[in-house]
C-alpha cells in the first residue's frame, strides 16, 4: 500500500512539539514526511527541512510558499500539520483547508468563536478534514475507558472529574523569562492562560470519554504570581448534556506535580481512574466489587484499545505513540475517503474542528464567568445552542 504524503508547518529545530509529531507520524508507515514549512525564520526553515530529508523544493521558506507550491503538484501532500504559535493557526489552517488539503491542527484551533465556526463551516462544505490535536485520546486506555462508557458498563454516568496540574511555572523569578512571559500576557495569549493551555485537553478528555458535552459552566481563576496578568491555577465546575456533573481543577504552580494530566470517571454501577503519567493502567471499581487493575495490551479489551496497542503488556508506550494513533485514525479516514467506502468504526475517533471549537467556547466562558465571580454561563458555541 502506498504511503500517504505528510507536510508539517512549524515545529522547526529545537521544538517541543515537533519531534513527537514526527515520530507519531512516521511510526505506522502510513505517511511519508515530504514537505515542510518549519521555522519562521525562511533559512533556518529552509536548512533544518533538508536536514531531516526534504527535497530541497519542498523544504519551503514560510507556510505560503508551501501552499502554492504543494497545491499544483501530482504528489502533493494529503495531510499537512500546523504546528505554529496559537495566534497563527486560524489563517494557516483556512488557507490550506480552501485549497482542498486536510489538516492536522495543533490546539487551540483558533484564538476566537468566530474563527473557529468559520473552520467548522468551511470543513463542513469543503468535504476536507480538519483535525485537531488533543493527542491524549490516543492513548489506548483512554479509548478503553470511552468504550466501556459507551457499552454501558458504568450505568448512567453521574460525576466527572478531571486534572492537569503541574508546578513548572511556579517559580516567581522565572516572571520575565520569555519562554515562560509570554503564555500569561494577554497580547500573546488572548483572554486565557492556564485553562487555555492545559485545561481543555481535561476537558476534551471528558467529553471524548463519556460521550457527552459540556453545556454550562462556572469558573474561579486566579493569578497565584501577581504579575501575571492572565491565570496560573483555575477550577470549573460544569454541566454536561447527558446529565454528568463536572469538575476541573488546572494549574501551573502546583509544586510536586509533574504533567499532571487525570481523569476520573463514577457512574451508576462503577467508576474509572487513568493518569497520563501511568498510562499503562487503568483503575476500574466496580459497584460493590473489588478494586482491579486494567492492563494495557491485556487480552479482552475493546477493538478500539486492541487497534492503539503496539508493544506487549507491560512494556510503556508513551505520548508519541498516542499521538501516532491520532495520525493512524487519519489515514484511515484519507484513505477511505479515496476507496469511497466507510472508515474503520474503531477509528473513527480523531478530535474534530468541532472539538476544537466548544474548547475555544469554552475558554472564554471561563475567563467572562471568572470575571462574574463565578457566575454560570452557557459554554457552548453560538452555532450549537
Amino acid at each position: 500500500m502506498a504511503k500517504l504524503n505528510w507536510g508539517m508547518i512549524g515545529g522547526g529545530e529545537g521544538s517541543q512539539i515537533g519531534p513527537a509529531h514526527r515520530l507519531g507520524a512516521g511510526l505506522d508507515d502510513e505517511f511519508s514526511f515530504v514537505a515542510g514549512a518549519l521555522d519562521h525564520r525562511p533559512d533556518a526553515g529552509r536548512a533544518y527541512g533538508q536536514k531531516l530529508g526534504l527535497a530541497a523544493d519542498r523544504a519551503y521558506g514560510d507556510w505560503r510558499d508551501m501552499l502554492a507550491g504543494e497545491r499544483g503538484r501530482e504528489d502533493r501532500i494529503d495531510l499537512v500539520t500546523v504546528a505554529t504559535p496559537n495566534a497563527t493557526h486560524f489563517e494557516i489552517t483556512k488557507s490550506f483547508l480552501e485549497a482542498g488539503f486536510h489538516v492536522l491542527c495543533e490546539k487551540p484551533m483558533t484564538m476566537t468563536v468566530e474563527e473557529g465556526e468559520e473552520i467548522v463551516k468551511l470543513a463542513r462544505s469543503s468535504g476536507r478534514i480538519c483535525a485537531v490535536n488533543y493527542g491524549y485520546t490516543g492513548y489506548s486506555l483512554v479509548r478503553h475507558m470511552k468504550a466501556m462508557v459507551a457499552r454501558g458498563d458504568l450505568g448512567r454516568i453521574r460525576l466527572v472529574k478531571a486534572e492537569f496540574a503541574h508546578g513548572h511555572h511556579a517559580d516567581a523569578a522565572d516572571a520575565d523569562n520569555p519562554r515562560v512571559r509570554w503564555r500569561y500576557d494577554p497580547a500573546q495569549a488572548g483572554v486565557s492562560a492556564q485553562f487555555a493551555d492545559c485545561g481543555i485537553h481535561a476537558l476534551h478528555m471528558a467529553s471524548f470519554v463519556t460521550g457527552q458535552e459540556v453545556t454550562r459552566l462556572s469558573a474561579d481563576c486566579v493569578s497565584c504570581i501577581e504579575s501575571r496578568v492572565l491565570e496560573d491555577d483555575a477550577m470549573v465546575n460544569f454541566r454536561m448534556d447527558g446529565g454528568a456533573v463536572g469538575r476541573l481543577w488546572t494549574s501551573s504552580i502546583a509544586i510536586g506535580r509533574q504533567h499532571g494530566l487525570t481523569l476520573q470517571v463514577f457512574g451508576e454501577k462503577g467508576g474509572l481512574r487513568w493518569s497520563q503519567e501511568q498510562p499503562n493502567q487503568l483503575y476500574w471499581m466496580p459497584l460493590n466489587g473489588r478494586l482491579q487493575t486494567i492492563e494495557r495490551g491485556e487480552a479482552g479489551l475493546s477493538p478500539e484499545a486492541d487497534r492503539t496497542s503496539r508493544v506487549t503488556i507491560g512494556h510503556a508506550e508513551g505520548m508519541p505513540l498516542a499521538f501516532a494513533n491520532i495520525y493512524k485514525d487519519l489515514a484511515e479516514a484519507i484513505r477511505a475517503r479515496k476507496e469511497g467506502r466507510a472508515m474503520d468504526p474503531a477509528a473513527n475517533l480523531y478530535p474534530r474542528a468541532e472539538d476544537g471549537l466548544r474548547s475555544m467556547a469554552a475558554v472564554f466562558a471561563v475567563a467572562a464567568s471568572a470575571r462574574q465571580t463565578g457566575a454560570w454561563l452557557d459554554a457552548q458555541p453560538p452555532m450549537f445552542r
